[in-house]
């Protein structure tokens, strides 16, 4: 009995997790292997010159250039899309999401993983990726923004000084060096 408490304690935790934004990286249940498997997998193949794919293979959605999307997130809020982009930065502590953006200083996507099944390796940034998956745009909490802060991304922030993204839950990813 006390095997099943502590059992869905963790599952509730984790499944609050995965409505709270992701603003936590640490899941050791689950993210250990995921995050030496990616470690490896990045370093086994070097730094140069490797193909990578996550979760689900691509499916044909609909492409929608990085720079439209920025533009105007509304037009596809909601909607499952494809899009290619430069990694401008990926999660340094647990590869669990990554930032798609068209240059160093201005907003980006956000991209997270479905269901929290996969993550991409910590040294992504600077691979080409093309992803597919559910975009949304979401005012994060001042904690949620600090925490993807600390990570190292860069959060916008709108006029009223809340800070808000684009973000994109991807089923599938390819990354090429």
């Amino acid at each position: 009995m006390k095997t099943f408490a502590i059992a869905a304690a963790a599952l509730f935790a984790l499944s609050a997790h995965a409505h709270e934004g992701d603003a936590e990286c640490h899941h050791p249940e689950q993210a250990d292997a995921k995050d030496a498997h990616a470690k490896s997998e990045s370093k086994a193949k070097g730094a140069e010159g490797w193909t990578l794919t996550r979760g689900a293979k691509l499916s044909g959605a609909a492409e929608v250039k990085l720079a439209a999307l920025l533009a105007d997130p509304s037009a596809q809020d909601g909607k499952t899309v494809t899009l290619e982009g430069t990694v401008r930065k990926a999660c340094s502590r647990k590869g669990c999401w990554m930032e798609l953006a068209t240059d160093e200083k201005s907003a980006g996507v956000r991209v997270t993983f479905k269901d929290y099944g996969f993550f991409v390796p910590v040294d992504s940034a600077g691979a080409q990726a093309r992803v597919e998956g559910v975009v949304k745009v979401t005012e994060l909490t001042d904690a949620v923004a600090a925490h993807y802060a600390s990570e190292g991304a860069i959060v916008p922030h709108g006029k009223d000084g809340k800070a808000r993204e684009v973000q994109m839950v991807a089923s599938g990813v390819e990354l090429k060096r």
